[in-house]
């Protein structure tokens, strides 16, 4: 493992290379997330089959936050840059929720960078409560937190995580500003993370993913995320894979956020094998 960072579309871009056999596959968290959220992943073996490399989109984690630019279109060049840096000229994008639509995006907009896409539990329609279901998630930008302790005793009490292991540890660890008296406050800003949100959802997706000529993997999770749902019910999903030429279709285990993690990875991570 090892921490780049390296200056892209004119902001400085954190990444981590995870090493690994075979091609590179370039991974993009979801909208609130960091390179940490696939540590999941990696803990279930996926270097044993590629060269991960993870991202902080701008924003998140280690990457820098500047005020605006965080629409389909920049966090795009982002990635373009960052590849021109890594000297990849082409590469697997793969994506989890927000992740995926930029996966997505690149291979309609950038298809001669991109071989392959593997989206996690990403679809076109999601549950129409999305914003309602997010809640969990979305409250905890702009807090303190007295220590990562109790940081992470709130975390755990979120009704869509039904157990915990170590993987789900470094994320949350690199979610979080620490100060000097030990407390933290979360990274992401609720202003760059709703701007986000609100452009991503107003893309033309139906025509996007319809330019979409290179092999697709879609796993989705139908397991219960919060309000007694699924976030991505799996007859949306499979809506948005009819709309794809080239693509495979699998469910994994748990939900939209423990699929990375346990059970769930470990059968993402048997379905990436077979994919690439």
């Amino acid at each position: 493992m090892q921490d780049l960072f390296v200056k892209a579309n004119g902001i400085r871009l954190h990444a981590i290379d995870w090493r690994g056999n075979g091609p590179v596959l370039l991974l993009a968290h979801g909208l609130t997330a960091n390179a940490h959220a696939f540590d999941g992943l990696l803990a279930a073996g996926l270097n044993n089959y590629c060269r991960i490399i993870a991202v902080d989109l701008r924003g998140r984690g280690q990457s820098e936050a500047p005020d605006m630019g965080y629409t389909m279109a920049e966090t795009a060049k982002d990635i373009i840059g960052l590849m021109d840096k890594l000297q990849l000229e082409e590469v697997m994008m793969g994506g989890h929720s927000y992740g995926a639509f930029l996966s997505w995006y690149l291979a309609a907009y950038y298809p001669q960078r991109i071989s392959k896409v593997i989206a996690l539990d990403a679809a076109m329609k999601m549950h129409p409560n999305t914003m309602q279901m997010l809640g969990p998630a979305l409250g905890r930008l702009g807090k303190v937190f007295g220590s990562f302790e109790a940081y992470v005793q709130q975390v755990k009490t979120a009704p869509y995580l039904h157990f915990w292991e170590d993987a789900m540890t470094s994320y949350y660890q690199a979610d979080v500003h620490t100060a000097a008296d030990g407390s933290v406050a979360t990274i992401p800003n609720a202003q760059h993370m709703t701007e986000a949100a609100t452009k991503v959802l107003a893309e033309p997706w139906a025509d996007i993913l319809k330019a979409v000529t290179q092999p697709v993997l879609m796993c989705n999770a139908p397991g219960i995320y919060t309000m007694d749902a699924p976030l991505l019910p799996e007859e949306n999903a499979r809506e948005t894979a009819a709309l794809l030429q080239d693509v495979q279709f699998v469910k994994v285990d748990g939900n939209h956020q423990t699929m990375l993690y346990g059970e769930g990875a470990r059968q993402i991570v048997a379905a990436i094998a077979s994919f690439i």
